[in-house]
């Protein structure tokens, strides 16, 4: 069937095509009639023959959903967790790792190219990441009374609990689905989970409902580190203050590892906690990771990267292609909790943090007091409006930035008042080499890129980061 919108076909069904390649963010890529179609959907290899619901057709290309795969490719292999295809993360188990980390340097490759138009040196070969699974530090499920149920438990046609504690399915912000075994993080994240949800069902506390806002159990989060640290925070949307009481204490008995328990009372009609008051049930209100020497404090707010082994590796190559001697100034741009400062510091005359979210500068301040720097400098602010001109000659040119922005990229003007600075040496960390591209376009007005160096953070994803070092023109 097809539908026609303005004498156009819009949408239509393709009995069979085969699937070519791989695309930006995870797609894939076929072609119907000279047209390029985007295939959306985990469950999708270059090598398929698949059944398309082409759901979107523009001018120059379409976009599709995979209706049936009828004919698998030879180059896939079996993917490890019983929710891959249904579930939002982990989207490539299907793909080898080697091809994994091909397809993330292509990414990077071809977005500085193609995005950047930028000279570029040899892109060295992608850091993989030693673990595979039971990499992050950090997840995050929520409870729903709206459960998302697959195909197959829909055709058993047996009345089920519509209450779900897990992931969230793409594009479906009310719709959960119940996750049994998840590989992202180690024991006993998984076994915290169930036996919440089993203590909830127990006790008919309600799921939270994400379209009225109403109900008792609304989120929880589970931090480890590579210390042995484990923090949970526990999210309640109604104070019932004998509830809310005997949940910490059922999590407290059956998992004594628990060294920092946390909850929140979250009344708001979304999950945001960062303008609510922490309340620690049992044991610090934070947890501890180290680096080498350094020891930092992660709190329940705080951002850390969620990749702990790899982001040390990341840090290292930062801090490796910043080529510091011990006399440069720094400015670590964008700097968070201050790891990445904090982290450069013993081999840098000073280092000046700036940052927007003013609770992640004060634990940038902690982890400094804690591991006894005394040459870093951290400021909260709007990056736009911080780091100007009057800044630079108030607190000295730099001799060397370090900037990790968000996902956007840096604004313009932050990209401009760099280039007015001139440090010698720029080391831009990214988690999108897309953004990255179009502010390195600028750079290279008056920067000469000398390395560029991917990193995988998040195996099973599409997600890479990049860093790359600048050097000023001579």
């Amino acid at each position: 069937m097809a539908i026609k919108i303005m004498g156009r076909i819009k949408t239509f069904v393709i009995d069979s095509i085969e699937v070519e390649n791989f695309a930006a963010e995870g797609k894939c890529i076929a072609k119907h009639n000279g047209q390029v179609i985007f295939i959306e959907g985990s469950n999708v290899h270059p090598g398929d023959k698949v059944k398309l619901f082409v759901n979107n057709r523009k001018k120059n290309y379409a976009e599709a959903n995979v209706l049936e795969i009828l004919e698998a490719s030879p180059l896939r292999i079996a993917p490890f967790c019983q929710h891959f295809g249904v579930c939002g993360g982990c989207k490539w188990q299907h793909v080898p790792y080697e091809k994994q980390l091909a397809l993330k340097w292509n990414q990077v490759n071809d977005q500085l190219t193609r995005i950047g138009k930028l000279n570029l040196p040899e892109i060295k070969p992608i850091l993989g990441s030693d673990k595979t699974q039971y990499y992050r530090n950090k997840l995050e499920y929520t409870f729903s009374n709206s459960r998302w149920f697959t195909r197959e438990e829909i055709s058993i046609e047996q009345e089920m609990s519509k209450n779900a504690l897990g992931f969230h399915v793409p594009k479906r912000f009310e719709k959960v689905l119940p996750i049994e075994k998840c590989y992202l993080q180690k024991e006993p994240s998984n076994a915290i989970r169930l036996a919440l949800r089993d203590f909830a069902n127990e006790h008919n506390f309600t799921y939270y409902d994400h379209i009225a806002h109403e109900g008792f159990l609304r989120n929880i989060m589970i931090r480890t580190s590579t210390t042995g640290d484990m923090m949970v925070m526990v999210q309640f949307a109604q104070n019932n203050d004998a509830d809310i009481q005997a949940v910490m204490e059922h999590l407290h008995q059956n998992f004594p590892e628990i060294n920092s328990l946390n909850y929140i009372l979250n009344q708001k009609r979304n999950d945001t906690f960062f303008d609510l008051e922490i309340q620690t049930y049992f044991g610090n209100p934070y947890i501890e990771e180290r680096m080498e020497d350094l020891t930092f404090r992660i709190g329940v707010k705080s951002f850390y990267q969620t990749n702990s082994e790899q982001a040390y590796e990341l840090y290292k190559i930062t801090r490796d292609l910043a080529g510091l001697t011990g006399n440069e100034l720094v400015y670590d741009l964008y700097t968070g909790t201050g790891t990445i400062a904090n982290f450069v510091a013993k081999k840098a005359k000073k280092v000046i943090g700036i940052e927007y979210v003013a609770d992640a500068v004060e634990d940038a301040k902690i982890n400094a007091d804690v591991n006894k720097l005394d040459n870093t400098l951290f400021f909260a602010g709007d990056m736009r409006k911080f780091l100007t001109n009057e800044f630079i000659a108030e607190h000295g040119k730099p001799d060397v930035v370090i900037t990790d922005p968000p996902r956007a990229g840096m604004d313009e003007p932050v990209v401009r008042t760099l280039m007015e600075a001139a440090p010698k040496t720029i080391v831009y960390v990214s988690c999108n080499p897309a953004t990255q591209a179009r502010d390195l376009a600028i750079l290279s007005e008056k920067y000469d890129i000398s390395v560029v160096q991917p990193v995988d953070m998040f195996p099973h994803t599409h997600h890479v980061e990049n860093v790359v070092r600048l050097d000023l023109k001579k």
